[in-house]
């Protein structure tokens, strides 16, 4: 197919003409009347007039040749559980489901909240939506019922999906209540909840009317068949949420032919997965990294998906090597934080399997550094690529693509633009483009490539001052990530431009977490910065002024009011969220018009110099931020 160079060529100076060629990797109801619509720019129309379906291309179309075959294989090492499902069975739950959601009213255009632990019912629900025409918009169930509200009203669902409970690290967690709680807390609540009750939250409490069985709602439907709704290309398949420099989460809006062309292309080049071959992914489907690559590119491609429940490292720390070798798995997806705990595990783990099959481990959702990226490759003998790429936009910016050309790895770097990514590095003040490893800021030059977010949900206002309004002079899709590239083309990313904090890939706003902070009746103002961890990429560090300083007095008295700003955290927000460190202190650093000084505090944190300050209005909150660091980090 000739080199990289020549391909990535292509599909910027013939576009047209490179996705249309990709286009026939998925299956039209109806073909496409023009490949690209970019009338409104930045708004994006691909494969105008195409109808096609993502549950139809995960699943039926695979009925001919391979329905016998693995399609879905779930573990859970929390319960005990295994299950494998073959595109036959797959077809049959998802009609079920399908059918189940249709006898509550659910119709196309309709949406579903999905707010579920790891299991299968999750798959077949997602699916479901998909058959059916419903915009599903699963939020990880990782989040507090605040948290869950705030989406429950921008997303307005009919009904939504939950389980009685999840398990992390041997520990239930019930999820109904936060359920019962968020629906409390809405101001558009949906009509009902679709409940799988797993047997672990016996004490579950029902709401007469409003909550229903999804067991026997299945029994009534168990041989139901469900035509899949025809959409049009750029009609939505999903929300998925992402934090924001404001408190209130951005709903990424997805289209259906784009994604589809965009995951069953990625499958081929990048992944290069093939039908009949088994795929890993040891994410969650709350996140994006799920919905693409557990979900519907894998079953697209016609692989084998697992979906499992539990953590790297229990019952031991061979648990996931144990099912590449048992499974055969061929391709392997985790994120760079994941890698970092195992390598603090003894070495004979990952010397327990025989993990011959897996041809190549995918690492993506912050940073990879190079000891850790080089320490994997060693021990797993297989390619190690590097992704780097977002909520946003659903597959890989940057990344090699081996099934076009088996480019050399640099470790620390996930390698050039991906087919279709435009990019280019820009001069933060200027807008400029930057030398040869000179720091810029990453950018897309738009129109996005299919599989991109076409707006953001209900706000295309929001869409277009967030994405595309940080350089004057050019209209350019901002990643809001600082990068380099070097001689050879190789990019490196480098950190966040903005108050967005990357805990082991999870993407979490300051003011999301100041908020919840603040949520506590004795905190007066808080500033939250991210801060370099050597394990998860970086740490969520709280600054807090207290109204009542009594209450901090002492250091007994303060540990006790850090665990209750945790605790708040946690209510207001989750756990994933909560601060490694919550310092108290009497003022916070700002310039003398009140601006918060964020990168300041950060800088200092992470022992860096704080840069310009001759703005800033009082000294002696620098000084209270240095010193609280430093009595930390002597007490570590």
């Amino acid at each position: 197919m000739g080199n990289y160079a020549e391909f990535y060529r292509g599909s910027i100076d013939q576009r047209d003409a490179f996705w249309s060629e990709q286009a026939k990797l998925i299956d039209w109801h109806q073909p496409f009347e023009q490949v690209l619509d970019y009338s409104k720019p930045p708004f994006a129309k691909w494969f105008v007039g195409g109808q096609t379906n993502l549950c139809y291309n995960a699943v039926d179309r695979h009925l001919k040749e391979r329905a016998e075959q693995k399609a879905l294989v779930y573990i859970s090492t929390e319960t005990g559980q295994e299950k494998t499902y073959s595109f036959r069975d797959l077809y049959d739950e998802v009609n079920r489901f399908a059918a189940v959601l249709q006898s509550q009213g659910v119709a196309k255009g309709d949406r579903v909240i999905i707010y579920m632990p790891m299991i299968a019912e999750a798959v077949f629900a997602m699916l479901a939506c998909a058959r059916i025409g419903a915009i599903h918009s699963v939020v990880f169930g990782g989040f507090a019922a605040h948290s869950l509200a705030t989406r429950i009203d921008d997303a307005t669902p009919k009904l939504m999906v939950t389980a009685d409970a999840g398990m992390r690290g041997g520990k239930t967690i019930p999820y109904k209540h936060l359920v019962d709680e968020a629906i409390r807390l809405s101001a558009n609540p949906p009509e009902k909840v679709l409940i799988c009750h797993r047997g672990l939250d016996p004490d579950m409490a029902l709401v007469e009317g409003r909550d229903l069985d999804y067991a026997s709602l299945r029994a009534e439907h168990l041989n139901a068949t469900v035509e899949p709704v025809w959409l049009e290309s750029s009609e939505p398949s999903y929300i998925l949420y992402t934090s924001g420099t404001t408190g209130k989460p951005k709903g990424v809006q997805r289209d259906t032919g784009g994604y589809a062309v965009a995951l069953a292309a990625s499958m081929k080049h990048i992944y290069t997965g093939k039908p009949g071959e088994v795929m890993f992914t040891s994410s969650d489907i709350g996140w994006v990294v799920g919905h693409s690559y557990i979900v519907y590119g894998p079953l697209i491609a016609g692989m084998t998906t697992i979906v499992y429940e539990g953590l790297p490292i229990r019952p031991n720390p061979a648990i996931w090597w144990k099912i590449v070798s048992e499974n055969k798995v061929n391709i392997m997806f985790t994120s760079p934080t994941a890698i970092r705990v195992l390598k603090k595990q003894p070495a004979e783990y990952l010397k327990k399997y025989d993990v011959s099959s897996l041809r190549s481990l995918y690492l993506a959702g912050e940073p990879l550094d190079e000891p850790t990226a080089r320490w994997i490759s060693d021990a797993l003998g297989a390619n190690i690529i590097d992704n780097y790429w977002q909520t946003e936009t659903g597959w890989p910016i940057l990344s090699a693509v081996p099934e076009i050309e088996d480019t050399p790895r640099k470790f620390g770097s996930p390698s050039f633009a991906a087919y279709g990514f435009n990019l280019k590095l820009l001069h933060e003040g200027t807008g400029k483009e930057v030398g040869t490893d000179e720091k810029g800021v990453l950018v897309i030059v738009p129109p996005l490539p299919p599989g991109c977010l076409s707006t953001v949900w209900g706000d295309d206002a929001r869409f277009l001052s967030t994405y595309f309004s940080s350089f004057e002079n050019e209209l350019v899709y901002t990643t809001f990530d600082w990068a380099t590239q070097d001689a050879d083309g190789y990019y490196f990313i480098l950190g966040r431009t903005d108050d967005v904090i990357n805990v082991a890939g999870h993407r979490l706003g300051t003011r999301e977490i100041e908020e919840a902070i603040s949520a506590h009746n004795n905190i007066a103002e808080v500033a939250v910065v991210g801060v370099h961890d050597e394990i998860k990429g970086q740490a969520v560090m709280a600054f807090a002024v207290v109204k009542d300083p009594s209450r901090t007095s002492t250091p007994e008295e303060a540990a006790l009011m850090e665990k209750e700003v945790m605790a708040t955290v946690d209510r207001e927000l989750g756990a994933i969220a909560r601060p490694a460190k919550v310092h108290f202190v009497t003022l916070l650093p700002k310039t003398r018009s009140g601006k918060l000084l964020r990168r300041s505090i950060q800088a200092i944190a992470e022992g860096r110099e704080t840069g310009d300050l001759t703005t800033l209005d009082d000294p002696g909150a620098l000084e209270q931020i240095k010193n609280a660091v430093a009595k930390w980090k002597a007490g570590k």
